[in-house]
């Protein structure tokens, strides 16, 4: 039986799991089918039960998928050709070309600036019904409102470039290769692999595969790899034992759960009030933990604060912090000169 203090972690809002079930639905081609939503799908995938037993959460998906066509936002079916008639091999997806904005339509950082503040105050008012539904579809045209909203930029969501070639050959079971530059190097790899799942972790996309060169599965980032991802021509691979996204996603989060930083924050700060908000991040006074999956970018996160934060422990990331600072330091009496 889980702690509550778990239950609370892993509780997940109706915005979040409505936006990150459009996510995914926009982000397959081929489409997703149920058993595939239930356990990769943020919101869903926290409860759901390989035994089987998933009746509430596949009826909680229903009046999901209801909610998201009163958006106005088409969801199709499509029946396997293997299993016609079989409501379980459904796969189920957001065609894109329907969903985009046209390409005349933009939105400068200002006004998405406003409809972030518009959704906010929406929420805040008596329309919250109505605000929830802005909030989701703003979300799903990568508008990510920020609350307080004074000195806050909205967020945009981007897709990796990586995103679609790898999705394709994921669909197709292709080999592929690409250049994949890790953190301290100053060149990238080359790396082949079969691309067994694409999941999103954290607000980033990432790769599980089977490298072919050190014969064992691998995560990669998807915005650390380099150039085009090719296919290696008639090199294709086995499908790969069912539940390979929500393995590479249980990974994830116990490297996550796993890693933990001590921090030290000013009271008031925009880093207080930023880091408060962060999944799993607990305050005592100044002091705060923080778990995080990858060290470079929350280094990168925490030294954007300046003096506002100060890392306790672990060392390797206080040193990472303060080889950023120190680069900002020097680049900045550089250009004074």
């Amino acid at each position: 039986m889980p702690s509550s203090a778990s239950a609370n972690q892993d509780r997940v809002s109706v915005e979040e799991r409505l936006f990150s079930l459009v996510l995914a639905l926009l982000a397959t081609e081929a489409g997703l089918t149920k058993s595939e939503i239930l356990s990769t799908v943020q919101g869903y995938r926290q409860r759901y039960d390989r035994g089987g037993k998933n009746q509430a959460l596949e009826r909680q998906f229903e009046r999901d998928k209801d909610d998201v066509r009163e958006l106005g936002i088409p969801i199709e079916t499509a029946e396997s050709p293997d299993r016609p008639g079989d409501n379980q091999a459904l796969r189920y997806r957001i065609p894109k070309g329907l969903y985009d904005l046209p390409d005349d339509v933009t939105f400068t950082p200002e006004e998405s600036a406003l409809l972030a503040l518009a959704a906010t105050v929406w929420r805040e008012g008596s329309l919250s019904g109505e605000s929830r539904r802005a909030l989701t579809k703003l979300r799903s045209l990568g508008v990510e409102p920020r609350e307080p909203v004074i000195g806050y930029a909205p967020r945009l969501r981007v897709r990796d470039a990586a995103f679609e070639p790898l999705s394709h050959a994921l669909d197709r079971r292709q080999v592929v290769r690409f250049d994949y530059l890790r953190p301290g190097r100053s060149a990238p790899r080359r790396r082949t692999v079969a691309p067994w799942a694409v999941v999103l972790h954290e607000g980033r996309w990432h790769l599980y595969a089977w490298d072919r060169e050190v014969g064992a599965t691998r995560t990669f980032l998807l915005s650390r790899i380099v150039g085009d991802v090719t296919v290696v021509p008639g090199s294709t691979f086995d499908a790969p034992e069912p539940g390979m996204a929500e393995q590479a996603l249980a990974e994830l989060d116990a490297l996550w759960q796993e890693q933990v930083a001590e921090l030290e924050v000013e009271q008031g700060s925009d880093a207080a009030v930023r880091l408060a908000r962060r999944r799993g991040a607990t305050a005592d006074g100044s002091g705060y933990r923080l778990h995080y999956t990858d060290a470079e970018i929350v280094a990168d996160e925490l030294a954007a604060f300046g003096p506002e934060v100060r890392v306790v422990s672990p060392e390797a990331l206080a040193e990472g912090v303060r080889t950023r600072l120190e680069r900002v330091a020097s680049a900045h009496a550089e250009g004074g000169a």
